[in-house]
């Protein structure tokens, strides 16, 4: 009973924030994309198309998740199933522990969150910054991300 409604109380706290609930969604990087191969995958036009899971897969998992969080808003259309550590930049695909229902309707939401994902793909690809470093602050902190890169 402690255990539930401590993850019933943790998601109110993350909401406004734009950020995951970390005992949930972790982050979990593709094995598949190293920092060697790259260039291959990830930097390649339309690599995320060849591993993104069907929406018959994430449609559901939303569902299961935002009442994991305790979402108290419960219509699946104000979320996003979001990979915390983008497919673009070598998140895993399909683990449940890299993907969440990311808020629409706030400020640190979804829209903001896409802004600084296209920007540290361009990035990543022209070597501007390192693939590792970018991983790391979407597993953490994409919003520390976003302030130091794109504000």
């Amino acid at each position: 009973m402690k255990t539930l409604l401590l993850l019933l109380l943790l998601p109110a706290l993350t909401v406004a924030d734009g950020l995951p609930n970390k005992t949930i969604t972790p982050g979990l990087l593709n094995p598949n994309v190293t920092v060697y191969n790259m260039k291959q995958t990830i930097c390649v036009p339309n690599y995320t198309d060849t591993i993104r899971p069907p929406a018959s897969y994430t449609n559901k998992l939303k569902i299961k998740q935002i009442e994991q969080y305790g979402y108290a808003d419960k219509d699946p259309k104000n979320y996003e199933e979001d990979h915390l550590i983008p497919l673009s930049l070598g998140g895993h695909p399909s683990d449940p522990k890299n993907l969440w229902p990311e808020p629409r309707l706030i400020s640190n939401g979804a829209a903001k969150k896409d802004v600084f994902e296209n920007w540290a793909h361009r990035a990543v690809c022209s070597g501007k910054v390192d693939l590792p470093t970018i991983q790391n602050y979407f597993a953490n902190d994409w919003l520390a991300g976003y302030n130091r890169y794109i504000r």
